[in-house]
Formats: structure tokens, C-alpha cells, sequence
């Protein structure tokens, strides 16, 4: 018994060794693995990110509609696609997201965000005469799609066009089809680049990268919200 013993506990340590050679042998693979795919990600990086941003970017084809929307936010982008709809006869009116303001704007510091996008437009060559706002002091974009309806019920449009930024245009349309459900009103959500970045190149850009990232949180509240 005690020479039975004395064999097992003389054969522990070098069995101990063998197992723990197996795990680090097992351990460097993994490592050697996860380095590998790191690597082929980060060579592969341009058309996997590309891929990426075309998996989550949508935007709609536009027909002749009744009038162009310029929500709050986006001011290089949204008013500068309306004004050019605007320009291509495609829309007779641009319809401006009367947004509530921050405290900046309360003491003269800045402009009115709904302003700044009304003096864009009439710099771009639309005239006052087809600039109208709509709701009062919008807070969101659920906000904007709400009272964007009730002028809707009042002027009885066919299409409207809503044009955004690339990273928006999912969450915006999403949200915008969900209040007009039912309405016979086509809903129309292009997308444009914005001029720091493109959808072929957005990975590049550090406020692309944000924007992106906080577009897709975005769209996911707003989906379990509702």
C-alpha cells in the first residue's frame, strides 16, 4: 500500500506538468487564432466597414411630391438637400421643424436652430414664400413625426420628402412610417452624405464613427420604446 502510494505521488508532479503544457499549447493556439483574425480584419477593414454601412444605410427613391421636411438636426445636410429637391422642381414648399432650443440660444448666444435652417434655405435660393415650420418646440424625432401628421391632416398631402443623413435615415424612416401607418400619405426617406464623409470612407472619420454609433443606439431605444 505504502509503495502504491509512494508511485502515485511520484508520478503527480510530471502528470501536473503534462496538463498544464497541454493548456498553455491550448491557450497560445487561441491567441495565435484571435491574432490571425485580428489580422485579416485590419487588412480587410475597407470592404468589411464598407459592407457594414451598406447593411445598415437605406434610402428611398424620391418621386414629384407635395413638399420637402428639414427635421431638427443635420443643419449641414437637411436643409441642403430640401433646397436642392427645392431646385429641381421636385418639391413646391419646404416644411422646417419649428425644435425646442437650449439655453445658448435663450440668452443670444446662437441661432435658433429652426432659423438657422430657414436662412440656409433662403440663401440656397428658396424663397420665403414656400418656407413653412410645423409642431412647437419638437423635442424628438417621435415629436416631429406627430406634429408633421397633424399638418398633414390639415393639408391633405400625397408624398413627402424627408431627406437625412446616411446613419439616420433608418431610425428616421422607422419612425415616421410607424405615426403615418394607415395615412394615405407616402413617406419618403432619401439619404445623403455628409460633407466630412461619405458611406465609402465614414470609418475615417472620428465624428462619422460617433454619428454611427449613436445612430444605431438610437434605433435600438426607439424600437423597444415602442
Amino acid at each position: 500500500m505504502l509503495l502504491e502510494d509512494h508511485r502515485s505521488l511520484s508520478s503527480s508532479p510530471p502528470a501536473r506538468r503534462i496538463g498544464w503544457t497541454r493548456r498553455l499549447w491550448g491557450l497560445a493556439v487561441v491567441m495565435l487564432a484571435l491574432v490571425g483574425f485580428g489580422a485579416l480584419i485590419w487588412v480587410e477593414r475597407d470592404p468589411l466597414l464598407q459592407d457594414t454601412a451598406a447593411l445598415w444605410i437605406v434610402s428611398d427613391a424620391v418621386s414629384p411630391a407635395d413638399a420637402a421636411v428639414v427635421l431638427g438636426g443635420g443643419l449641414d445636410v437637411r436643409p441642403f438637400a430640401a433646397a436642392e429637391l427645392y431646385q429641381q422642381g421636385l418639391v413646391k414648399k419646404v416644411l422646417v421643424s419649428q425644435v425646442s432650443d437650449d439655453r445658448t440660444v435663450a440668452i443670444g448666444v446662437e441661432l435658433p436652430h429652426t432659423e438657422a435652417n430657414r436662412q440656409v434655405l433662403l440663401k440656397l435660393g428658396v424663397p420665403a414664400t414656400a418656407i413653412e415650420t410645423f409642431g412647437k418646440a419638437n423635442k424628438n424625432t417621435k415629436d416631429e413625426a406627430i406634429a408633421l401628421l397633424a399638418w398633414a391632416e390639415r393639408h391633405h398631402p400625397a408624398v413627402l420628402i424627408i431627406p437625412v443623413d446616411i446613419f439616420g435615415a433608418r431610425r428616421v424612416r422607422w419612425i415616421f412610417h410607424r405615426e403615418f401607418s394607415g395615412q394615405p400619405i407616402q413617406i419618403e426617406v432619401p439619404s445623403f452624405d455628409p460633407p466630412s464623409y461619405s458611406r465609402t470612407n465614414w470609418w475615417r472619420d472620428e465624428k462619422a464613427i460617433v454619428e454611427f454609433q449613436n445612430e444605431v443606439l438610437k434605433y435600438i431605444y426607439y424600437r423597444l420604446k415602442n
